[in-house]
């Protein structure tokens, strides 16, 4: 099994998405030079209290945006396959770990479902007042365009990470706008009446 450096980092990083990064503790900073050198990835691993999610996904360096004289630099990365942590290794000033990389099961989500959840997450983003680019419902790897421009619930999004069908991506994203977007709407229904201080006009 390869052993590649990680990237412990608050956030879930889906295949395909693009991710900037400010390199600046020492550690990354060698980490992303052997990268650079070597032209190899590097994993993304969403960090949790005392350890690391199971599920990651790999990492390209896209681009050197700009180096610093002390050695920071801005880079662009990619996603590009999803893993599974095996086991961790701490020799090395920063963290590696021993991954196996997973493969997605055969599937495709039903056009009708793809248009449900592009207009959901459309609807949802529009009551959040995000006017972020929206994919269209018949690109590639839908799901996961989609759940990269979700604001917030990371525990959702690892769960999706971990998911290896983009039929059923598709089908926990309908579930998850269907039970989220009434809560948006009631949070900003009641917003709306303390604005007014309870008075009906």
């Amino acid at each position: 099994m390869p052993l590649i450096p990680l990237f412990p980092l608050d956030l879930v990083l889906f295949p395909g998405i693009p991710l900037p990064l400010h390199i600046f503790e020492p550690r990354y900073k060698e980490m992303i030079g052997e990268c650079l050198e070597q032209k190899s990835a590097f994993g993304m691993v969403r960090a949790q209290e005392n350890a690391v999610a199971e599920v990651g996904c790999s990492v390209e360096i896209v681009d050197v945006l700009k180096r610093y004289p002390d050695g920071r630099m801005d880079i662009l990365t990619e996603g590009r396959r999803r893993f599974e942590v095996l086991a961790l290794d701490q020799e090395r000033a920063f963290l590696r770990g021993e991954v196996m990389f997973l493969e997605d099961e055969p599937s495709s989500s039903s056009p009708q479902a793809r248009k449900r959840a592009h207009e959901m997450h459309e609807q949802m983003m529009s009551l959040l007042g995000s006017d972020s680019d929206m994919p269209g419902s018949d690109s590639a790897a839908l799901s996961y365009r989609l759940a990269a421009a979700i604001p917030t619930d990371l525990d959702f999004k690892q769960t999706l990470l971990g998911v290896p069908s983009e039929s059923e991506r598709i089908r926990l994203l309908i579930e998850y706008y269907e039970a989220t977007i009434p809560k948006i709407r009631q949070n900003l229904e009641a917003r709306r009446k303390a604005g007014r201080n309870g008075q009906v006009r």
